[in-house]
């Protein structure tokens, strides 16, 4: 079974195919356990992170009913009580994958890369996996901001080191053009732009290199 968080939270089965978590609040209990990466998650704090300060009259039986169409959704070992809460098991021994480790996993074999074509490649598949912003379906809850900030981060880091790879093999002009709309996104981040600046005056665009750089002055 695979899990993703990079774009849209979903799953899907051993063939590939999307496994249906129905209602919002399952969903959101899914997106949370994942937040965790299989580490346990206190009941109070599921409570608090699905219904805020609007919880029902009896929010324990609530969260119990939430977790109970998980389980039928994902198979009933797949949320596992442990005190003081609930954990999802991820068993990457058994072929499960959650594709925000896979990423990473992905960009630690492309640091130890030393040619750097290769290095490439490798940062290219990590940032393949993405299909979207992280946890895209729920952004805008607090529970998730914190792993959505660090998976933002990881994955600009991912860009930074690709584009220099790209510009170890001469891709000038590729990587000049593909930063230009990241670095609209992020203009204060100055490894960005320093590739982006880079890669301007080694694709011949002096001028435009120049006007970055006096960007950021």
């Amino acid at each position: 079974m695979r899990f993703g968080v990079l774009g849209t939270v979903t799953v899907w089965d051993g063939d590939g195919e999307p496994v249906r978590v129905p209602e919002v609040k399952v969903r959101a209990l899914l997106a949370d356990l994942l937040v965790h990466e299989g580490r346990p998650v206190s009941a109070d704090r599921l409570i608090d992170d699905l219904w805020g300060d609007a919880p029902p009259g009896r929010p324990a039986n609530a969260l119990q009913a939430k977790v109970s169409q998980l389980r039928r959704a994902l198979g009933r070992d797949r949320v596992v009580h442990q005190a003081p809460g609930y954990r999802l098991r991820v068993d990457a021994a058994a072929g499960d994958e959650l594709d925000a480790e896979l990423f990473r996993a992905l960009v630690e074999r492309a640091r130890r890369e030393s040619d750097p074509a290769a290095r490439a490649a490798l940062f290219g598949e990590a940032l393949g996996l993405w299909r979207g912003p992280a946890f895209a379906d729920f952004a805008d809850e607090d529970f998730v901001r914190g792993a959505v900030r660090r998976l933002v981060e990881e994955r600009l880091a991912a860009v930074e080191e690709r584009a220099s790879a790209r510009l170890e093999v001469g891709e000038f002009a590729a990587v000049a053009g593909e930063l230009a709309e990241v670095v609209a996104l992020h203009p204060l981040r100055e490894r960005l732009r320093g590739v982006q600046i880079r890669a301007l005056y080694l694709a011949g665009r002096q001028s435009e290199a120049l006007a970055s750089y006096g960007e950021v002055r």
